[in-house]
């Protein structure tokens, strides 16, 4: 949606109406390994877990957000994902593309996930017809996240 345009107005009359994201599964080959990623990279936090037969569910939430979390999903029995070398490449399989996040700045967002080692997929660019910049990054399984803010020449 081009930024010029407006929101359309809320559906508050939808049997859905009361329907609010809550979490997104991240499929891993290992828990352990995944949760520690996010924890010790992005600064995550792990809400719970349990284990379920060859399978161990956890839930991690962003350093100071509650209301969204990741569950991963972590056992054996996984394929790969192809890994991204850049945006374009990511855009040949269908299915879930990414996870967009909010954050102040995306340009010192992508300094620090850098300066923690993470794969920048995509560097901090302006998107004008959508009124954003953002960059994209993957985590170590090959699932892409993007940060985005609102554009801010001044901020650059």
């Amino acid at each position: 949606m081009p930024a010029s345009q407006t929101r359309p107005t809320a559906k508050n009359s939808s049997p859905f109406a009361s329907w609010k994201v809550d979490h997104a599964g991240i499929r891993a080959p290992d828990f352990d390994q995944a949760v520690a990623w996010y924890v010790d990279t992005l600064d995550f936090r792990l809400l719970k877990s349990v284990s379920i037969g060859a399978l161990t569910f956890g839930f991690i939430a962003p350093a100071a957000d509650d209301s969204f979390s990741f569950e991963i999903l972590a056992g054996p029995g996984a394929g790969a994902r192809p890994p991204y070398e850049d945006l374009h490449g990511s855009y040949n399989l269908l299915g879930w593309h990414h996870l967009g996040i909010r954050v102040d700045d995306v340009d010192a967002a992508v300094a620090e996930l850098k300066r923690r080692g993470v794969k920048i997929v995509s560097e901090p660019h302006d998107v004008a017809v959508m009124g954003l910049r953002l960059a994209f990054f993957a985590d170590p399984w090959g699932n892409l996240l993007e940060v985005i803010a609102p554009m801010d020449h001044s901020a650059k």
